[in-house]
């Protein structure tokens, strides 16, 4: 391959959404004029077709649209009655919002530590953690992939648990049971939780989240505490919130659900582009693939080894080449949520993971030359750092 120029390739983005929409505009531009035309702007029919073609696409009985996929979260534990005191599982190694909504109801969240290579929820941690005050798990199908979620509902079933799946960052993955059977992210635990946060695998062009869910009753409840808990206009039988997903997202997301198995594909192909060029460079090490699920790659995560992670950072950078670190300060570091009993050392994987992990540009719409220059990028920088 030969040596690309900067000026070549253009500006390169984390995530390419403007080309992602000159893809669809007609069909897109379409369904925002039918939503201002109607002036449906809440609740609106596009609201309801969206949620049973969701639910239609995951194999679920019901999809509850809510505002974003924190509200998700937070509806989620409403909705199977935790209280506060109790404790809820959640791994170390996630974005904020998953345990942010745990102590925002005065639940206790209890962090596990993650598995070194798949960045998920080790679940060979997680019996030691239970106790009698424990209602609750949250695993987070990290980055792209699912958690190792037949041990997880083994688990819980022995202890009597809820799983409440965050699935933000996995939309559209498989988990492969060891009798074969086959589940979407998501559709595995008691309710599995999603964000259409517009850099997502399906994304909105604002905020926007939804709980999968099979459970009728569980379903009902979820609406009724995203409704300020009223299943009649006003009349308010529980304690509920204001959580709604706009009908013009809604106009959006019906729009590129039908595209969402060809954008996973199509950041499958990017994956495996990255995979095969580094895979005998001794400083970077590729994401790992779980044996039961597959990867829908909603970030291209790789750990930097024998050289330093921030300073390949910036000179990528320097080439045009944006990179992202996720995360960069652990939860247990995180002034809101550490403890006395908090220290270096109390989760060792996720305190290394924070210091060598790197995300790469992935997206539905790279172009070969741009990416063939990300990659000439990072094994200059390697090789310069070395």
């Amino acid at each position: 391959m030969s040596r690309i120029s900067r000026e070549e390739i253009g500006k390169i983005q984390m995530v390419d959404l403007h080309t992602q929409y000159k893809n669809i505009k007609e069909d897109v531009d379409k369904g925002i004029q039918e939503v201002i035309d109607s002036c449906a702007f809440i609740n609106g029919p596009a609201v309801k077709s969206f949620a049973k073609e969701l639910a239609t696409y995951n194999n679920v009985n019901h999809a509850v649209p809510c505002a974003n996929g924190t509200d998700a979260l937070q509806v989620a534990m409403m909705a199977v009655g935790l209280k506060p005191g109790d404790e809820v599982l959640v791994p170390v190694h996630t974005y904020v919002a998953t345990a942010e909504v745990i102590a925002l109801l005065q639940l206790d969240p209890v962090f596990v530590d993650v598995d070194p290579e798949l960045f998920t929820i080790d679940v060979k941690q997680m019996e030691s953690k239970i106790t009698s005050k424990t209602k609750a798990i949250v695993p987070v199908h990290l980055y792209g992939q699912c958690a190792d979620m037949e041990a997880i509902m083994k688990i819980a079933n022995k202890h009597n648990l809820f799983v409440i799946e965050d699935t933000a960052q996995a939309i559209g993955a498989e988990y492969t049971f060891s009798d074969g059977s086959v589940k979407k992210a998501g559709t595995i635990g008691h309710i599995g939780c999603t964000s259409f946060f517009p850099s997502k695998n399906l994304g909105c062009y604002g905020d926007g989240g939804a709980m999968l869910i099979n459970d009728e009753k569980l379903a009902n409840t979820a609406r009724m505490i995203a409704s300020h808990g009223q299943s009649i206009k006003y009349h308010h039988d529980i304690v509920g919130c204001n959580s709604r997903l706009d009908t013009l997202q809604a106009a959006v997301l019906r729009v590129k659900l039908p595209h969402l198995d060809t954008y996973n594909k199509n950041r499958q192909k990017v994956a495996n582009k990255y995979n095969k060029a580094f895979a005998q460079v001794q400083e970077i090490e590729t994401p790992q693939n779980a044996e039961n699920s597959t990867h829908v790659y909603h970030q291209y995560t790789l750990k930097v080894n024998n050289v330093d992670r921030d300073q390949l950072k910036e000179k990528l950078q320097e080439k045009g080449v944006p990179s992202m670190i996720y995360y960069p300060v652990p939860l247990h570091f995180q002034k809101a949520y550490c403890k006395s009993e908090f220290n270096e050392g109390s989760f060792p994987v996720t305190e290394q993971l924070s210091k060598v992990v790197l995300s790469l540009p992935i997206h539905t719409e790279m172009q070969e030359n741009q990416q063939d220059y990300i990659i000439q990028s990072v094994l200059e920088s390697i090789n310069e750092l070395a």
